[in-house]
């Protein structure tokens, strides 16, 4: 794999969901460059995932700065084509878990707010859309790129302290569609995967989480919460020349959590 001309970004990839995809991708032979923002504390065993995913024998390079910010996001894409050089992104994987998880009723100091909801909205819908059209323009997009974001089923159903994760998410899922539509003519394919209750460090930052994962439990036909390992199966598979037929829509990899 040491040659593989295969490169997929990840952004939001040092846990959950993102690092599980990657490390799927970097089994299958993608290159990766992983974009995350963590706390010098938790960065030990962040490099330790990473290792392990470059001992599969690809290139792995990663960036511990905020991908929402617009100048991190401009010098970071210059570093993404001096990598990938003629190779270009063949997969962009959306995991950016930067919101606000507060109740819109109680005490005033910790009651959602209106800047809350704009913060929560620009990190996990709007700068996804920054990214796409950003590495469109400096061509550093491949023929056939598969852009794949995660969504929950929090964009139909109102759920505690949620709110501005849900609107991010319904946001979040607007943008999917219409890159699918207006960006087909580059060959790029653009989908959700809603994921079922997954037990992740951003499940475990809603107040109310224990609460909401025994819930899925019960609702579950399978009875166990989705992994993130079941995720990132699903993501690999929406890179499949197999899967270039599907563009703008929402798959849900849930267990069947969200048929009752």
């Amino acid at each position: 794999m040491q040659n593989s001309s295969k490169w997929a970004l990840v952004l939001g990839g040092s846990s959950g969901l993102g690092l599980a995809t990657a490390e799927k991708l970097g089994k299958h032979g993608f290159n990766l460059i992983i974009v995350h923002r963590d706390r010098k504390s938790d960065m030990e065993e962040i490099q330790h995932s990473f290792q392990r995913i470059a001992s599969y024998g690809i290139q792995l390079v990663s960036y511990n700065k905020d991908a929402v910010n617009p100048e991190t996001r401009r010098e970071l894409i210059e570093e993404v084509r001096k990598l990938t050089a003629d190779k270009a992104i063949s997969v962009v994987v959306h995991s950016i878990a930067k919101g606000n998880v507060k109740p819109m009723l109680g005490q005033d100091s910790f009651l959602l707010t209106g800047q809350d909801f704009r913060i929560t909205i620009d990190a996990m819908a709007i700068s996804l859309y920054d990214w796409v059209r950003d590495l469109v323009y400096a061509e550093a997009m491949a023929l056939d790129t598969r852009i794949i974001a995660f969504t929950s089923e929090g964009n139909t159903r109102a759920i505690r302290n949620y709110a501005a994760v849900s609107a991010a998410k319904t946001a979040l899922e607007a943008i999917v569609r219409n890159i699918a539509l207006e960006f087909a003519t580059m060959g790029i394919k653009a989908n959700c995967i809603q994921a079922g209750v997954t037990d992740t460090k951003s499940l475990r930052m809603i107040p109310n989480s224990e609460t909401i994962k025994k819930a899925a439990l019960l609702r579950n036909p399978n009875n166990r919460l989705t992994s993130p390992e079941d995720v990132a199966n699903a993501a690999y598979l929406l890179t499949l020349d197999e899967a270039k037929w599907i563009t703008g829509t929402v798959i849900k990899v849930d267990g069947g959590e969200s048929l009752q």
